[in-house]
């Protein structure tokens, strides 16, 4: 502890890169649970598709009894914000689901979440998830050219306030965080922005970067799980999230195959490969 803030752990490039390899087994994973994400399916299967791929690469899951957390992925549905449990709901045609995974290889964290419309979708969660998913985009890029982690809820908030339509609400319960030898780690990553600017960006900082939008208010409550968050007034939520680490020569997207190239360089970003 520094003047009661928490250490921030900075990494090393051989330790990022074995981040980055937990990303890959991670994104696997995600895409594989993606593509289960069907009608008539059941969050349970989702779950176990998931597990599968982790098994296979011989990586380790960071949510299976993480503070007794019984599954290997998030499964939040609809007004479900974050932290749903995987189980026997079955899911339908115009369901929203948001999926939050991570890996460990060798040690090191990944965390990453996708959401998914199944089926055929309501041009309003599909506005909803098109624009959490730019939002983290563009708090990513902020992590590029910012001097401060502050700057990235700013760039978040700056940019879903910018959209045209009607408002959406961002979560202020629920945050981003350092990531690397634990998975929730200090500092803490604010979607919104405030005056606190933050620590510095500096090379070895790792953060998972999640933007969680609602379509109505931005009330959450816990429901008697003891895990699953839902919006108090039933509005459907999403959450997007990548881990992003920074080093010398720039940012590498831990959890993105190409490091997240194909949504940086329209942002005029360039992600630089971990040296």
């Amino acid at each position: 502890m520094a003047f009661g803030q928490p250490r921030i752990e900075y990494k090393t490039n051989a330790q990022m890169r074995t981040m980055h390899e937990a990303g890959l087994v991670l994104s696997r994973a995600l895409d594989a649970a993606v593509a289960a994400a069907v009608p008539g399916t059941t969050t349970k299967h989702l779950d176990d598709v998931f597990a599968a791929v982790l098994n296979e690469a011989g990586a380790k899951s960071n949510f299976l009894g993480y503070h007794g957390f019984p599954a290997t992925i998030c499964t939040s549905v609809n007004e479900e914000v974050v932290h749903g449990i995987p189980g026997s709901r079955v899911l339908n045609d115009g369901d929203i689901i948001s999926i939050d995974g991570g890996a460990i290889v060798d040690g090191w964290h990944s965390d990453s979440a996708r959401t998914v419309i199944v089926g055929t979708a309501d041009p309003e969660d599909q506005r909803l998830s098109d624009v959490t998913r730019a939002a983290m985009w563009h708090g990513i890029a902020a992590l590029a050219t910012g001097k401060h982690v502050g700057d990235i809820g700013a760039a978040i908030d700056d940019y879903v306030s910018s959209v045209p339509g009607k408002p959406l609400g961002i979560l202020e319960d629920y945050v981003g965080h350092g990531i690397g030898s634990e998975m929730h780690m200090a500092p803490d990553v604010l979607n919104y922005r405030t005056t606190h600017r933050g620590p510095k960006i500096k090379p070895g900082l790792c953060l998972a970067i999640e933007p969680m939008l609602v379509r109505g208010g931005i009330e959450t409550a816990v429901l008697e799980d003891d895990w699953t968050v839902v919006t108090t007034d039933g509005k459907r939520s999403c959450q997007w999230e990548h881990s992003v680490a920074v080093h010398e020569k720039g940012i590498w997207v831990l959890s993105a195959p190409d490091g997240g190239a194909e949504h940086l360089v329209p942002l005029g970003v360039t992600p630089v490969p971990i040296p």
